[in-house]
């Protein structure tokens, strides 16, 4: 009894490590728990603190002087007779705090077009790893049915072979299929492990995710057509793309780094007042104090002209981009396409004619009228026909979501 209790407890305990999650509830985990994301976000808050730290002035100076020593009285310190203090205040000409200022908000529209790129990144991510983790778990369903039969059919077998009413040859034709089955459910199951790690990972949830996706939402996923030819696809993706309109965000910042560079070559002005008690033409006399560089050369020449390459630069790798977002946005269309009429070239008449073909043959070689050789033929080709469907589905799914992430808005409908 205490072995059965036992059993139980490890069944319930092994059941409540895994949770049943559509493909919503995932990405409403992901937007939560996502560590990288919530890194990232950080950098928004760091853009923040620079635009506060850039619309700072510098703190107003004051000094003073006290005598250090009276030749007439001779005496040191005297404070008494002469002693004065300044208060000066730098004034930034030329609207450097203006440009200072603007470029530091420029840096934090770039740091919010990163977060959007790698948002979208992982997202696309989840759901690519939650459509793998679907389709491998379908197969182990299958390949386990297969396995179950073919096990029974293989101790059968054995026995037979023992008694010397079946071939050797016999028995090993089935244990040939048994071990390419045994094969392919290995190498699903370290998949399956694989995907479920990455789950874990973007989601931040330790259970196993076990996906809930109906088989008519499923189809309804590997009906979807995008919206519009490459052309409107293209120019879509070059209005919504974050990882493009970083780059051309990163022109407009060269840009605004280049006019406060050029603005530091205006020199400041220093504007105070000072006291002096003895020390001047007047007693207790106070003056007004200014100061200026004398612009006998542009200070900051090299940044200037350093910051004008950073805009061609920029330039240039915008217009990369661009070339090269059009081309993969047109790549992963025409996967798509192909994908998509590799499987609508499969009615689905001739998947169920497929499983069909499959029952009928475990019947008829049950009744005998099919021989070892054609059942161990039409298995072979029903295992590699049922896995190349399920990864043709996948495909196309994968595919689609390539577009949609190249896209970056809504274009299947």
């Amino acid at each position: 009894m205490n072995r059965i209790a036992g059993l139980l407890l490890i069944v319930s305990s092994l059941m409540a490590a895994q949770q049943q999650m559509s493909l919503a509830d995932c990405e409403e985990a992901f937007q939560k728990n996502n560590l990288q994301l919530l890194a990232e976000q950080y950098n928004i808050n760091m853009a923040d603190a620079d635009i506060l730290q850039a619309k700072i002035w510098d703190l107003p100076q004051l000094s003073g002087q006290i005598n250090a020593y009276n030749p007439q009285g001779k005496k040191l310190f005297d404070a008494g007779h002469a002693k004065g203090a300044q208060v000066t205040q730098l004034i930034y000409m030329g609207g450097k705090k203006k440009n200072e200022i603007a470029f530091a908000k420029s840096n934090k529209e770039l740091a919010q077009l990163q977060f959007t790129q790698l948002m979208v990144d992982l997202r696309t991510q989840l759901r690519t790893t939650y459509f793998n983790l679907y389709y491998e778990k379908l197969k182990l369903d299958n390949v386990n049915k297969q396995l179950g039969y073919m096990n029974d059919l293989l101790s059968a077998y054995r026995v037979q072979t023992a008694k010397g009413n079946v071939s050797l040859k016999d028995q090993v034709r089935l244990q040939s299929i048994v071990i390419q089955l045994n094969s392919d459910k290995v190498e699903i199951n370290k998949n399956i492990l694989g995907f479920e790690e990455d789950l874990k990972i973007l989601t931040g949830i330790t259970d196993d995710i076990d996906p809930s996706l109906s088989e008519t939402e499923a189809k309804d996923l590997l009906s979807a057509q995008p919206f519009g030819d490459t052309e409107e696809l293209k120019k879509k993706a070059l209005e919504n793309n974050a990882d493009y309109q970083y780059y051309l965000k990163l022109i407009d910042n060269s840009k605004l780094y280049s006019q406060w560079q050029k603005s530091l070559n205006v020199p400041d002005v220093n504007v105070g007042a000072g006291w002096d008690q003895n020390g001047g033409t007047f007693k207790n006399e106070v003056n007004l104090l200014i100061g200026i560089p004398l612009p006998l050369w542009k200070s900051n020449r090299g940044n200037v002209e350093k910051a004008g390459y950073a805009i061609q630069q920029n330039q240039k790798n915008a217009d990369f981009q661009k070339l090269s977002l059009e081309t993969k946005v047109q790549s992963a269309y025409q996967i798509w396409k192909n994908q998509y009429e590799q499987l609508t070239g499969i009615q689905s008449t001739d998947l169920d004619n497929l499983e069909l073909v499959y029952q009928g043959m475990l019947k008829n070689f049950r009744s005998g009228n099919v021989s070892l050789i054609e059942f161990t033929d039409f298995m072979d080709s029903y295992r590699d026909a049922v896995l190349q469907v399920y990864d043709m589905k996948n495909n196309l799914i994968q595919s689609a979501e390539k577009l949609n992430e190249l896209v970056q808005t809504k274009i299947f409908y």
